[in-house]
Formats: structure tokens, sequence, C-alpha cells
């Protein structure tokens, strides 16, 4: 599905950045605005939350701290459920428990997001398990 159009006028020097950002990511002026307007709207949804590039491309994170499928990893994968899951998540992370919460309401806005990262996590460490048996057994 097409998305709906939207004429937006830009200061020229703004908008020669734009270009030059979008030339410089391999992408157009206008998928480079789509995706700056709303990871700025997820920002300010989201206090705390930041976007950065990595190995699995673009994602989301705390702006001093882990990215938030890491932190929502940890929730999960806690033994503990409720508050103490989070208390314990923030304890071992060393994050405030705000930032905790903020990161869990981020998933619950954004689960399918979240959910493919950590299960793109999850390969790449298997993988990488299985590259290194790999090369010790060669080495044996």
């Amino acid at each position: 599905m097409a998305g709906m159009p939207l004429s937006i006028r830009f200061d020229p020097a703004l908008l020669d950045r734009l270009r030059r950002g979008a030339a410089g990511r391999g992408t157009t002026p206008s998928g480079l605005a789509q995706r700056l307007v709303d990871e700025g709207l997820r920002s300010q949804e989201f206090p705390g939350t930041v976007f950065r590039d990595g190995p699995s491309g673009r994602r989301a994170g705390l702006a001093v701290g882990p990215d938030l499928w890491e932190v929502v990893a940890a929730l999960r994968d806690s033994e503990l459920r409720g508050d103490g899951a989070v208390e314990v998540a923030a304890r071992d992370m060393d994050l405030p428990l705000g930032m905790v919460r903020m990161a869990l309401a981020y998933y619950g806005a954004y689960p399918e997001e979240i959910d493919t990262e950590i299960a793109e996590n999850e390969r790449a460490s298997e993988e990488g398990l299985r590259s290194w048996e790999s090369q010790q057994r060669l080495l044996a």
C-alpha cells in the first residue's frame, strides 16, 4: 500500500542537507525524511529512546544504555514476572527503573520490531557458536 502524499516546504539549506544525507545512505530524500519523522515521533512518545545504526540495521536503544531489544530480552528471560522482573533487569543492567519500564512500553507499541531483533540476535549467536565449534573440531 502506497503512503499518502504530503507536501512540505523545506528551507533550502535543510533540503540540501536532506538530499546529501539521503544520497550518503543510498535512499531517497522522501524515504529519509519519512524515517526521521517516524523516529522523531517515537523519541517524543518514548523519551530516552534514540535510533542507531549497527550490524543488524537501524534499531531503537536507550540514549545512555543498551538497545531496547536487549532490555526486553532480559525481561523475557527472567524467571521473575511483573515488577520483580523489571527491578532485577534494572539492577542487572544498571538502568533506572523508568528506563526499563519505558523499554517495556515501547515493546507494547512495537512488538513485531523488537521480536524480530531478538530473533535475529539469537540466530547470529547460534551461527557464531556453530562456527566456533567447527573451528575447535578442526584444531582438536
